[in-house]
């Protein structure tokens, strides 16, 4: 188990970002050292495509009588003795500290975290990830928590959107084909997503809100078609809610001229 005081220094990584999370109770400590909030990525599930990374914020907001001094931080997936997934700032380099305005007794701490999905992500990490805190007051009391929350580590999703014929005379019927694909951690390609359900959508031209015209279930590679009815001037494609463990996404939308029959 990982284990500081205000006089040692945790030795050792974890890692990685997203929501603000409801704090466990204490694994370790003592004193008054409260952590409040903790807070990754802005409140937001922490997306991430196959080559690109992605840089986020890690906040830990604690209280004590006397003040905090320091706090240290990482994220990392998978049990805590043998976690298979971890990031964060380094072992021996604390938060940036700053008092919470209006208070002499919390201070919120935070971390910018760099995720290279090449070096630190496998698709089996998607899902569930964790957030390890130690925090020291000033008094030398502290507190340390193994888990002081959860955020959710998703794989970023992309879809396309393809209309035909165009353009098409009003009553006739228009064919919308697609391919829903997520980021493969493994070797840094998408691949089709199959066994999903992708909504097929509408937006009529001239206004911005799409609306659901019907649903289908991805197939091999990822495919999605669909037909319908071509009345009006508009923009059709194809959108996906997302998962526990891949991202939503929305493929853009394709216009299609409709003149008269």
């Amino acid at each position: 188990m990982f284990i500081r005081s205000a006089a040692v220094v945790l030795s050792g990584a974890l890692a990685l970002s997203a929501l603000a999370v409801t704090t466990a109770d204490a694994d370790a400590g003592q004193g008054d050292t409260q952590v409040i909030q903790v807070v990754v990525n802005n409140g937001k599930s922490v997306v991430v495509g196959a080559t690109a990374t992605k840089t986020i914020t890690l906040s830990i907001t604690a209280d004590d009588n006397s003040g905090i001094k320091d706090a240290y931080g990482w994220l990392y997936h998978g049990p805590f003795d043998n976690p298979d997934g971890f990031a964060g700032p380094g072992s021996d380099t604390p938060l940036t500290c700053a008092p919470v305005p209006g208070s002499v007794t919390a201070s919120t701490c935070t971390a910018s975290i760099t995720i290279d999905p090449n070096a630190t992500l496998i698709n089996s990490n998607a899902g569930t990830w964790h957030v390890w805190t130690s925090v020291d007051a000033n008094d030398f009391d502290f507190v340390q928590k193994d888990s002081a929350g959860t955020f959710l580590m998703k794989r970023a999703a992309k879809l396309t959107a393809d209309a035909s014929p165009e353009p098409v005379a009003a009553g006739k019927t228009i064919t919308i084909k697609g391919a829903l694909t997520r980021a493969n951690w493994n070797n840094g390609t998408y691949g089709g997503y199959t066994g999903q359900s992708v909504k097929l959508q509408f937006r009529k031209a001239g206004t911005t809100t799409y609306s659901t015209v019907k649903t289908v279930t991805s197939g091999v590679g990822g495919a999605v078609t669909a037909t319908a009815t071509a009345s009006v001037d508009g923009y059709w494609r194809w959108s996906f809610a997302g998962t526990s463990t891949t991202g939503a996404a929305n493929a853009s939308g394709d216009y299609v001229d409709v003149t008269a029959g």
